[in-house]
């Protein structure tokens, strides 16, 4: 059944009713287009700024009180779901009064059908508001399965993903960011690693009291016009494209008509089932609380390299050699190849192994020559990262000039390589300059892979693999890099959809103070990527490992141990 979609886009700020005002009259003018659901911005009572907790407090707004009663009068009026995020009034015997972020969808009757607090808190948020104690709930409508969430709730991944797991259609992201790297970014990804869609509403104008703007400017060296929500709200498709974007800048109503029925196909290209294919019984430590490792940053700058041959098979396994010891000699320490770089190419779906005795005496070969290139330059701390078939399996290799070093076995299965027997671990490596893991193949499409080795103190990771989908390299690699702070190579065959690429972090990251490195110029984590032509021969870029030591977005922040760990049951529970 399809559904017409309405994401409001708006500003709030410190006086309650004139935003109710606000959000009843944008209410009106989306009515305009006779929406299914309408979605509007997070804390759309309140600007997020606070002189202390009973501030906080005094500028909620209850449950059945006025400004949320009349958000369900206008749901009634126009025959029409409303999801909107407000702070929220609470009491309990353990913390007596207190707020929370949350999220209210209304009915088209005006009841409350579900409300969801926020799992991972902003910033100074932390200072103010508790955050949820019970999973986000997703809800059955009409015309859909519907679930809703906030801002940072959005820019890691698991919550997002335990929707997707639970059987939600449309997500619904209410957001108050000045950000950029939300829109170009974190919005779209979780609908395409996902595959289901997503209607974000962002604010617009100050985020906080407009008589703050330049001392928070100074104080931050934030230029005051980032202090302004970030606009671009928009709806996205299963497959991560946007069917409807509002502007920069000013208040915007975006619509489109989607079919939920459309994210019930979680099949790639090759006719793999990404959730079906999904280990959720290695997947324990992410819901498991954060582990302080104490380990020591890799080095502060590093050069890598991406190869590309134009030969294949034992062709291409010398070829292979040669651009290996010229990498080396111009001072790569760490190279990466595409998966299966010496099996034929064949279908679109990338390499295809035929004949699995030979693919792995091949794979052999491949290791070996690899090694003796080493072995003929002076390659002290240089590593070699490819795949091969080895013992039945798909393996990630890093090879050194003295063998083999790390062995990783593809986590999920994948249809292109249904010969393929599924591995059951993952580890980090520690090399005099970093920490580094490997993310085979298709592994690279699971947010949960990545987190795996991030858990485990990775500063970079290596994915040998083969793009299939566009969303691949302009998203979900990207975000993997983001979310996770880690330097990533991906290495693959030039294909429709892009080729390798060398991500790195940059230092300056965490918001609300001073960045010494680089302007702020509204990118908070999307990482500096390198693309490489497509074409033969090494594409080089220098990666900072020691960056990933900084994890935190903001005050109190981690984007990796703030995870929502403990509401992370739908990620590690086996699918019926």
């Amino acid at each position: 059944m399809k559904m017409r979609v309405a994401a409001l886009q708006f500003g709030a700020g410190t006086d309650v009713p004139t935003n109710l005002a606000t959000c009843l009259r944008m209410i009106d003018e989306a009515a305009r287009h006779q929406p299914d659901l309408m979605v509007l911005p997070e804390f759309s009572n309140h600007a997020s700024w606070y002189d202390n907790k009973q501030h906080c407090f005094d500028v909620s707004v209850p449950l059945g009180g006025p400004f949320l009663q009349a958000i369900g009068d206008r749901a009634r009026q126009h025959r029409c779901y409303i999801g909107v995020n407000v702070t929220l009034q609470r009491v309990s015997p353990e913390h007596g009064p207190y707020a929370t972020g949350s999220s209210v969808l209304f009915d088209r009757d005006g009841a409350v059908l579900s409300v969801s607090d926020k799992q991972v808190l902003m910033g100074h948020e932390n200072d103010f508001l508790e955050r949820a104690t019970a999973a986000t709930a997703i809800t059955a409508i009409d015309c859909g399965r519907v679930s809703l969430y906030a801002c940072m709730d959005g820019v890691i991944n698991e919550t997002p993903r335990g929707l997707a797991l639970g059987g939600a259609q449309v997500l619904c992201n209410s957001l108050n960011s000045f950000a950029l790297d939300e829109a170009n970014l974190h919005i779209p990804v979780r609908a395409a690693e996902n595959k289901v869609f997503v209607v974000a509403a962002e604010k617009v104008a100050p985020l906080i009291p407009e008589f703050l703007l330049e001392p928070v400017s100074k104080a931050t060296s934030i230029p005051a016009h980032f202090l302004h929500g970030a606009g671009e709200s928009q709806i996205v498709a299963p497959d991560g494209r946007v069917l409807a974007k509002g502007p920069r800048m000013g208040e915007a109503i975006v619509v489109a008509d989607i079919d939920p029925a459309q994210a019930d196909d979680k099949r790639r290209p090759d006719g793999t089932d990404i959730f079906a294919a999904r280990r959720p019984e290695l997947y324990g430590p992410l819901a498991r609380p954060p582990a302080t490792l104490g380990l020591a940053p890799g080095a502060s700058e590093l050069k890598a390299a991406v190869l590309q041959t134009r030969a294949e098979g034992d062709s291409a396994i010398a070829e292979a050699a040669d651009l290996v010891a010229q990498a080396a000699r111009a001072g790569a320490k760490l190279i990466a190849l595409p998966e299966l770089f010496y099996i034929a190419a064949g279908q679109a779906g990338g390499p295809r192994v035929n004949d699995v005795a030979a693919a792995e005496q091949a794979g052999a070969r491949a290791v070996t020559a690899l090694q003796a290139a080493l072995r003929g330059v002076d390659s002290d701390g240089v590593v070699v990262v490819t795949s091969v078939v080895r013992g039945g399996a798909h393996v990630g290799v890093m090879v050194s000039r003295d063998g083999v070093l790390l062995e990783q076995t593809q986590l999920h299965r994948v249809a292109r390589h249904a010969w393929g027997a599924p591995g059951d671990t993952s580890r980090v490596i520690q090399l005099p300059w970093a920490r580094v893991g490997i993310v085979v193949g298709d592994d690279a499409i699971y947010p949960e892979a990545f987190r795996l080795l991030a858990l485990q103190g990775a500063e970079v990771v290596v994915a040998p693999l083969h793009l299939q989908e566009a969303w691949e390299l302009a998203l979900g690699l990207p975000e993997r890099a983001a979310e996770n702070r880690i330097c990533l190579l991906v290495a693959s065959r030039p294909t429709p959809v892009g080729a390798s690429a060398v991500m790195t972090l940059h230092k300056d990251f965490t918001i609300m103070t001073p960045w010494e490195t680089r302007p702020f110029d509204g990118n908070i984590s999307t990482p500096i990527v390198t693309l490489a032509s497509g074409g033969p021969g090494a594409t080089t870029a220098a990666i900072h490992p020691a960056n990933a030591q900084n994890r935190f977005v903001s005050h109190r922040t981690d984007v990796v141990d703030g995870r929502p760990w403990h509401l992370a049951g739908a990620i590690v529970r086996t699918m019926p």
